[in-house]
């Protein structure tokens, strides 16, 4: 009964010791790491790279579990490895051993707690010398035979057969080609780096055209969508918030590419914006994902609502479905919603209806739920295609519906990366007078080409339309070319 006891509270805590003992930060390379060590049958590891996902190797057997995240990125650090080959090269030959030391440290770290704990804890309960060195002897025999297990069984091998989950899982290009997405992707970044700054410089030029001049009570709307989880969009919005002093941020979907967990960090830059955000779920975003947008201190999340934002009443609906999920048995909150994408146009016409207030904006994520609004609002905003694309839809009443399909704000996301040339990023200012009429709008696209460019085509409701163009500097808008000079962003099936 005795050494019952004695096997039961040390198998308490040394439990507990492996779960408070067995965590640990460490730098490798230049990733911050934090590592965790939990009891398992089935042993293995889990590498975490958020907003990606995570991939599980089978490195080893039970009963320990090991998970290293990839928290951070340091900047100072990456800066110095970039710009010094050699120190590239050092830390490419450092970091296998950075990774054994730190292992090492959070195995001696797990062991230590978990025979501290289980001493502990025998005191208290039997308040016996012999029997707290006896838990302490077996603490010590236990925990470290689980490592040792893990250890002498470790399979190196097993780093060329990962299992994919999450973004990873649907982006084997960032695995099987990593070099070349990441040289891509360095060239890119750094051509929006030089962009962003012309973004305002171009502004300030076309601004001044005498075809329109937006008047001090103008309401100014920027339209996103379809950023699919590529970082590079943030800046730039960030900084046409800024320069065109927009009053509020408008987004039709697709902000994610999975609408997985680990994507979710990736909305957080949402509260960096000091404007509300107001935000339509897309077919590539999940319920999960519009909590999390939803938990920003800007954002609003309209499904079948309205709300009020900078003076102008706007009403959106989310895509019912949920493509990312290709399950047959596809069931609760993963689960494609019963009403058609027409028939969320239909359902949000009827709730338009319904108001005592007209309502100055409608969003759908599918231009092809437009056609139920043709009449109910004037403007009606959406995305999905990723092909930027405004028609007056043929009128049905009293109002006049333009449908502004938006391009990618996001480039595609990763598939933008692909081709031989990223795709621009798109993104739109609307100009709303204070009788809340559209009056103009700025079509704006970022990158792409192959060169520094940045491209703003300006159209004026019942105006002809002004076209610039500025490369890597900004130069008179009397050398802008022609509306049709701008490249369209490039959509291949199955990247919506």
């Amino acid at each position: 009964m005795t050494v019952a006891a004695v096997v039961a509270v040390t198998t308490i805590g040394v439990t507990v010791g492996v779960l408070l003992g067995g965590r640990g930060e460490s730098d490798v390379g230049p990733f911050r790491v934090a590592f965790h060590v939990t009891l398992a049958t089935d042993g293995g590891t889990e590498v975490a790279v958020p907003p990606l996902g995570s991939l599980f190797l089978d490195s080893h057997d039970g009963p320990a579990q090991l998970t290293a995240r990839l928290d951070s990125l340091d900047q100072r650090r990456t800066e110095a490895l970039i710009n010094d080959p050699a120190s590239l090269a050092h830390a490419g030959e450092s970091a296998p051993q950075d990774l054994r030391d730190a292992l090492v440290r959070l195995g001696l770290r797990t062991l230590g707690v978990a025979v501290l704990a289980s001493m502990l804890l025998a005191a208290v309960t039997f308040r016996s010398v012999r029997r707290v060195a006896w838990a302490g002897g077996l603490a010590l025999l236990m925990t470290g035979s689980t490592l040792g297990t893990a250890a002498a069984t470790l399979r190196p091998q097993a780093l060329a057969e990962p299992r994919y989950e999450g973004l990873l899982a649907n982006a084997p290009a960032l695995i099987g080609d990593a070099q070349r997405i990441a040289d891509d992707y360095g060239r890119y970044a750094e051509q929006l780096q030089r962009l962003v700054g012309n973004v305002g410089k171009l502004y300030a030029s076309v601004s001044s055209l005498p075809i329109y001049q937006p008047s001090p009570d103008t309401t100014r709307l920027l339209h996103v969508s379809d950023l699919h989880l590529n970082p590079a969009a943030w800046p730039v919005i960030r900084t046409v918030v800024e320069q065109y002093d927009i009053d509020a941020v408008i987004d039709t979907g697709d902000i994610t590419d999975w609408g997985s967990e680990p994507e979710t960090n990736y909305v957080s830059m949402i509260s960096q914006l000091d404007v509300p955000y107001v935000y339509i779920r897309g077919n590539h975003d999940s319920p999960r994902t519009a909590a999390a947008v939803a938990s920003q201190r800007n954002a609003i999340v309209l499904d079948n609502s309205v709300t009020v934002v900078a003076g102008l009443r706007i009403a959106g609906i989310a895509d019912p479905r949920f493509t990312p999920d290709k399950r047959d048995d596809a069931s609760g909150p993963w689960a494609e919603s019963p009403t058609t994408v027409e028939g969320a146009g239909r359902l949000l016409a009827t709730t338009i209806r319904a108001l005592d207030a007209p309502v100055d904006i409608a969003l759908v994520h599918d231009p092809a739920s437009a056609a139920a609004l043709n009449g109910v609002t004037p403007v009606v905003l959406a995305g999905h295609t990723h092909r930027r694309e405004v028609t007056v839809l043929p009128k049905t009443g009293e109002v006049t519906t333009r449908l502004a399909v938006q391009g990618s704000t996001g480039g595609a996301g990763l598939r933008g990366l692909e081709g031989e040339e990223p795709t621009p990023l798109a993104m739109s200012v609307l100009y709303f007078g204070p009788d809340r009429q559209l009056k103009a709008y700025d079509d704006i696209r970022v990158g792409g080409t192959g060169t520094a460019q940045v491209s703003l085509d300006r159209k004026v409701i019942e105006a002809p339309a002004i076209s610039a163009t500025v490369p890597s500097g900004v130069p008179s808008p009397a050398a802008a070319p022609s509306p049709s000079a701008v490249p369209s962003p490039t959509v291949r099936p199955g990247d919506r």
